[in-house]
């Protein structure tokens, strides 16, 4: 799955945008200092996300909405189609 398709799930689980689940994540005080363990919890016990939609979200928290290009345009599931993924939702595309 590539990571854009991570974040669309976990808006689909959570009801909320990536945008608007990094802004909890911020007001909690987690940034992209903050172990990955300890958001993964959080995303855990609030949301029931798993790992690999907590990790997509860590990624963004820790490195921003930028990917490596090395999976834009390649063939199979975890083809991406930008190296900048969408955080404002799912209905704003």
């Amino acid at each position: 799955m590539s990571f854009q398709a991570y974040l669309d799930g976990a808006e689909k689980k959570t009801g909320k945008t990536p945008a608007e689940l990094l802004a909890e994540a911020a007001e909690r005080g987690y940034d992209g200092t903050t172990k990955a363990s300890v958001v993964l919890e959080w995303l855990k016990t609030d949301y029931d996300l798993g790992r690999g939609h907590g990790m997509a979200l860590y990624h963004v928290l820790k490195n921003g909405p930028g990917i490596s290009d090395k999976h834009v345009g390649s063939q199979g599931n975890h083809r991406d189609e930008s190296t900048t993924l969408r955080l404002d939702g799912i209905a704003n595309r």
